[in-house]
Parts: structure tokens; C-alpha cells; sequence
């Protein structure tokens, strides 16, 4: 099969992993281990030697970063409508997909992850909660953008759903599991959850094995 996409469950490679889903086009979603360390061996890193996911193969040319593969693949399946064509809208909807990538997403590094950032316990600690507190106020602005931004048909990126709100569903994911309850970002919570239930999002998350909430109250 010429389009591959390289996975890992839960991960922002679900954004990707939705849009090729619905794009209905044949392709090969192969599971990458992460808590295996499987990025990390030669036979992966010869794919992608930062070893990250996702990574979208196609024809043998090899696409990474998820900003870079929602772009080829938007391109790709014009007829999907994943990001609109009118150059204002467009930019606007780009506008919030850098700024989910470059700020909320790792911002949760910065929870999920802290050893990447020092070696010492008490200030991956420190790590931890200084930036759940700052997460939980972009899950704010996040909320405040679908009251915003989602338009008559119910989707933030355009007349159809696309990688706006499969990232707003991975995010609001995240904030569970970080301890954050996604019910207190009620207009955002039920976005997230229409997300869900979409034919094709719903494929993907039986496909990856995801439980949508994970939140659980002290």
C-alpha cells in the first residue's frame, strides 16, 4: 500500500489518523509503541530519525511534524474540505492549528513528560504543576474559540469536520489526563464529544483503543 501513516495511540498523530479516515482514500495505519520504545529503534529511525510520530508515507516520499502532514494531505484530498480555501478563513483556521501545536501542545510535554526538560525530581515536579495551571487556562481560550469559532454546520475548521477539531478532541484528551476535568469547559466538552461521535472519529478511536475521558476526581 503507497499511503502509510505511523501512529501512536493517543498521540497527536490521532489528528492525521482522523483526516486520512475520512478522506476514504486506502491506507496503512501502522502502531508505532511509544511506551515501548519503539521510536527509538534503528528500523524506526531509519523512517524518522527524531523519532516522533506522526509520519505519513506516501509513494515512498516521507512527510513528518503534523502541522507539515494536515497541510499535504489537505492538498491531497481537496474534495475533503479539511481546511478552507478563501484566504482569510484559511489563515485563521491555520492560525489555530500553530498556536494548538506550538503552545497547548507542549505545554502537556511539559506535564506528560517533564524528565525532558530536567533530570532532577523536584523540578519535574514543579514542571508538572506550574503547567497544568497554565493548561487549564488554554483549555479556557480553547473554549472560548469553539463559543467563537464553530460555524453553522457544527465543525471549527469549515463546513466539515477536520483537523481543528481532532485536535480539540487530543487536547481536551490530554487535559483529562492530566487531571483537568473537560466538564468544566462545558461549550468545549460537548464539541469535543460531538467530535466523537462522528463516523469516522469513532473508527479511529476503536482503532487506537481510546477512552475519551480520563479524568478521575481526587
Amino acid at each position: 500500500m503507497s499511503l502509510k501513516l505511523y501512529f501512536s495511540p493517543g498521540a497527536c498523530s490521532f489528528v492525521p489518523h482522523v483526516l486520512l479516515q475520512s478522506a476514504g482514500e486506502a491506507f496503512e495505519p501502522i502502531m508505532v509503541k511509544l511506551h515501548k520504545g519503539e521510536q527509538n529503534g534503528e528500523e524506526y529511525k531509519a523512517i524518522n530519525p527524531r523519532g516522533q510520530v506522526p509520519v505519513l508515507v506516501d509513494n515512498g516520499q516521507v512527510i513528518t511534524q503534523i502541522v507539515a502532514i494536515i497541510l499535504y494531505l489537505d492538498q491531497k484530498f481537496p474534495e475533503a474540505k479539511f481546511l478552507p480555501t478563501e484566504p482569510v478563513a484559511r489563515a485563521k483556521a491555520l492560525e489555530v492549528l500553530a498556536w494548538m501545536n506550538n503552545t497547548v501542545h507542549p505545554t502537556f510535554t511539559h506535564i506528560f513528560m517533564p524528565h525532558k526538560f530536567s533530570d532532577q525530581a523536584e523540578v519535574q515536579g514543579a514542571l508538572k504543576t506550574f503547567n497544568t495551571q497554565i493548561y487549564k487556562g488554554l483549555l479556557a481560550e480553547l473554549e472560548e474559540l469553539v463559543v467563537k469559532r464553530v460555524s453553522p454546520s457544527g465543525w471549527l475548521s469549515g463546513e466539515r469536520l477536520g483537523p481543528l477539531d481532532a485536535y480539540a478532541l487530543t487536547l481536551t484528551r490530554w487535559g483529562s489526563i492530566a487531571g483537568i476535568n473537560p466538564a468544566d469547559y462545558p461549550s468545549l466538552w460537548a464539541h469535543v464529544s460531538r467530535v466523537a461521535q462522528d463516523v469516522h472519529v469513532t473508527q479511529v478511536i476503536e482503532r487506537e483503543r481510546l477512552q475519551l475521558n480520563l479524568y478521575k476526581a481526587a
